[in-house]
């Protein structure tokens, strides 16, 4: 029999398929799947206005076989098979669908609009020369007597030969490579592993995939024995296990499953022993028709915040998996969220792998977005102990988000945003806090510290509460740059009462503390000679009531900022970012009398209590003495 030639492009494509475009051969089993559902699809719609077909939907299916034996896979339909002329042009030719073309056919008629046709692109059958060094293709079409056989080892060409099949349809039988160094081919040999591409990948194809089993059934032959009773034998019955669910659960209506079957599908699929904390349904017309089942996490993974955590969300056309993860249809700031989605419209290209349409993945992005945004505030309003261990689990994602690229997201997600409050005793949202903020109020009061009892005990927050005004308690490394890329929340600024001017003074008590920085600027400049390069500026300070002394700092570099750095090992910023320090004393304080007594009479003890003001500063703000040993004979002189 003569070998026909694939046409020259068809060999370079196929060349290129084989060995380049498809980068996971175990795709190979869901373009097959795919195209014995097309096939399927086809007969059963000319069956509504065909009665010679003669089969119900009940009698269609997708009959799977494996032989280790004889290394071979193959996938079976009883859809509407191909011609000789069909298989020349859609076998012999590649990217010439036939799929696509019936699909059009039926569309230009106005008889199937919503007719779902996978495979329509022509292309994704010679996947099978991932896994195989010979496919043979079975078939016999609809309204024909005559079936045939086409046969390749790939791109040295095929061959088309009569041949005998009993019924409709169209068999694949793929002869599995022997296995080579770097690619074991025989894992694909057996039921289990079989079931599980199909489970992964096609199990959501409308159509039973069923494997054949023959099992020995006992029966009775009609004839006694001795004593009367029945004689029965051994025959064989063959029984078929579908293994695909056939309909997937986001194509059902939110009322057609319960709470329970929706976890436990998240929980299978995502290997999550805690059952998601709020489920997205999305079904979209218009631009991008879709629909997505989405997930938001109640924990988050181990490797969350590493390189290993793969982000993305599961895209399915028609039931049928094309990208496990795709990071295009989820902003990175929701990266967490977990889920499908499932369109028609998505443009495929030869590989079925990549997707051309960047504006369609942003359509479905920006709608995502604002739903994942709206449940959140649905939570944070409605069920806010399950937003906080939402929050407990990403928060910390939403605020890299805040600074991310120039703070583009900040506005979408700061009203996610929940922190400690001082008199509540609980995480806020910041809107919570500007609601109750009274009229005279001018600012958003917050601590950057490294725990909530360090907030509690800084002396910098004297007068924030002696006003009664609430203050924000933040303690994530991040939130000094969340803030700093925040700036205001509505139009009301943030204060940091650390560094910040308070706004709390009237004009005769700023008049008044700048009298005392002049009249105490001889001791003030001995003190900061004195420490040296520990500090850029000694001053009085105008926050303080009770305590001694508190470290602040001038610059963009605050003290906060400072100890992040600091906990980054081996980072040369950590040497050379620094904050600017500057010590502040309570004039008013017995231990600034002090000091004053002694730089009036005994220089060398002032320099002593300088060093152990500034030693307490420093521990008041939570950073590590440079001289811890210094500091503990300093005081043990003083007794």
């Amino acid at each position: 029999m003569a070998k026909k030639q694939f046409k020259t492009e068809s060999k370079r494509i196929l060349d290129l398929m084989i060995n380049s475009i498809y980068t996971h051969p175990e795709i190979f089993l869901r373009e097959i799947i795919s195209n014995a559902s097309d096939a399927i699809d086809k007969l059963c719609y000319l069956s509504l206005t065909d009665d010679k077909v003669g089969m119900q939907r009940s009698d269609f299916k997708i009959k799977l076989g494996v032989s280790e034996e004889d290394r071979i896979i193959s996938v079976s339909d009883n859809g509407i098979g191909m011609t000789k002329e069909e298989l020349e042009n859609n076998l012999g030719v590649i990217a010439k669908s036939g799929s696509l073309k019936f699909k059009n056919e039926m569309e230009k008629s106005g008889e199937a609009s919503d007719l779902d046709i996978i495979g329509q692109f022509g292309v994704g059958f010679y996947s099978a020369f991932m896994v195989a060094d010979r496919v043979t293709v079975i078939t016999k079409a609809y309204g024909s007597d005559t079936a045939y056989k086409w046969e390749s080892e790939g791109v040295d060409g095929y061959t088309i030969e009569e041949w005998h099949r009993d019924g409709v349809g169209t068999d694949v039988i793929m002869h599995i490579k022997q296995d080579v160094e770097d690619s074991e081919y025989t894992r694909f040999l057996n039921e289990m592993s079989i079931g599980q591409l199909v489970k992964k990948y096609s199990d959501f194809i409308r159509w039973p995939i069923v494997f054949e089993e023959t099992i020995m059934e006992e029966v009775e032959t009609g004839a006694l024995d001795e004593q009367g009773n029945p004689i029965k034998k051994q025959v064989p019955k063959v029984v078929e296990e579908v293994i695909n669910s056939m309909v997937p659960i986001w194509q059902r209506s939110k009322d057609e499953v319960s709470k329970e079957e929706s976890d436990e599908f998240y929980q299978n699929i995502y290997y999550d022993y805690e059952p998601p904390v709020s489920t997205i349904r999305i079904s979209a017309e218009g631009q991008v028709s879709y629909k997505a089942m989405l997930f938001i996490p109640g924990r988050a993974p181990a490797n969350f915040f590493s390189d290993l955590f793969e982000p993305g969300l599961q895209l399915y056309c028609n039931g049928v998996m094309i990208m496990e993860r795709c990071k295009d249809v989820i902003p990175d700031c929701f990266r967490f969220v977990r889920g499908v989605v499932d369109s028609p419209d998505f443009p495929l290209n030869i590989s079925r792998e990549t997707l051309q349409s960047g504006r369609q993945l942003k359509i479905i992005q920006n709608n995502i977005e604002k739903k994942v945004k709206n449940e959140l505030r649905r939570m944070m309003d409605e069920e806010p102990e399950t937003y906080e261990k939402f929050y407990n689990a990403f928060g910390v994602q939403l605020k890299y988000s805040v600074c991310a690229n120039y703070g583009e997201k900040k506005d979408l997600l700061s009203d996610l945003l929940i922190f400690y409050s001082n008199k509540e005793k609980k995480l806020i949202p910041l809107r919570a806090y500007k609601e109750k903020m009274p009229e005279e109020q001018k600012f958003i009061y917050y601590v950057c510290t490294d725990s909530i009892a360090h907030a509690e005990s800084l002396p910098q927050a004297e007068q924030i509460r002696d006003k009664g005004y609430e203050i924000l308690y933040m303690t994530d490394d991040v939130d000094e740059f969340v803030i700093r890329r925040l700036e205001n929340y509505e139009g009301v600024k943030f204060c940091n009462i650390t560094n910040d001017d308070l706004g709390l003074e009237t004009d005769e008590e700023k008049s008044a503390a700048e009298k005392k920085q002049e009249e105490n600027k001889e001791l003030l400049d001995f003190v900061k000679e004195t420490l040296g390069e520990s500090v850029v500026d000694v001053r009085i300070s105008r926050k303080l009531k009770s305590h001694p002394v508190y470290l602040t700092s001038d610059g963009d570099v605050s003290i906060e900022m400072e100890k992040y750095f600091m906990v980054m090992k081996n980072n040369e910023m950590a040497k050379t970012i620094k904050a600017q320090r500057v010590l502040e004393l309570n004039s008013e304080h017995h231990a600034f009398k002090a000091l004053q007594e002694a730089f009036a009479s005994d220089k060398e003890k002032a320099t002593k209590l300088s060093k152990i003001l500034l030693a307490q500063a420093v521990l008041i703000a939570g950073l590590p003495l440079e001289n811890a040993a210094e500091y503990s004979e300093l005081v043990c002189e003083l007794f």
